[in-house]
């Protein structure tokens, strides 16, 4: 049986780094994943989203 969790990759709305890993069943959540994160380069909280 496959492992249906798969990691992602978050990246600053603002300056588009890619700061943050995370998992996510794609089987259950199939849209794109956004949080709002602290982007260190930016100093400050901005949404954070999915990439591939």
């Amino acid at each position: 049986m496959a492992a249906v969790r798969e990691i992602i990759q978050l990246q600053c709305g603002e300056c588009k780094r890619r700061n943050y890993s995370t998992t996510k069943n794609k089987k259950k959540m199939t849209e794109r994943l956004e949080l709002k994160k602290f982007c260190s380069s930016c100093r400050r909280h901005t949404p954070h989203k999915e990439v591939k």
